[in-house]
């Protein structure tokens, strides 16, 4: 009896291992998934940036939508400007200039502006203007 109740101990040791090793991987990848501006929820928001989403302004008018949002972080204003003249063109926007792209009838201009970083000895704040309008306006 103490066989058989050990071979079945093994056998039920064997079979969840299996099912353990059958079990979803599950990765930091949701954690490096693209995050997006809320107020423009098609426009990425490079990581390293953080929304100020207290900042968002939204007006949708005869002509279209416009919409002002800030973002802040410690990265170089030429680190963000690779980022979106690398993606945005993915999503349409065909780049007019540094910092300005245009997509249907719409224009996204992004403008930096920095501040001192209150950790001493650090990199300034880069902050990002995104302001989509209506293009031709």
């Amino acid at each position: 009896m103490r066989l058989k109740t050990l071979s079945v101990a093994i056998l039920a040791v064997g079979l969840l291992s299996g099912v353990v090793g059958l079990a979803p991987h599950y990765s930091h990848a949701a954690e490096d998934a693209p995050r997006f501006i809320t107020v423009l929820d098609d426009l990425p928001l490079v990581s390293g940036l953080v929304e100020d989403t207290e900042s968002g302004t939204v007006f949708d008018t005869a002509r279209g939508r416009i919409v002002e949002v800030f973002a802040s972080g410690a990265l170089s204003k030429d680190d963000v400007l690779a980022f979106y003249d690398n993606t945005l063109p993915q999503l349409g926007w065909r780049r007019m200039a540094s910092g300005v792209f245009q997509r249907e009838g719409e224009r996204l201009s992004l403008e930096f502006s920095f501040r001192p970083n209150s950790a001493t000895g650090s990199a300034p704040v880069l902050t990002v203007g995104f302001r989509l309008m209506p293009s031709g306006s």
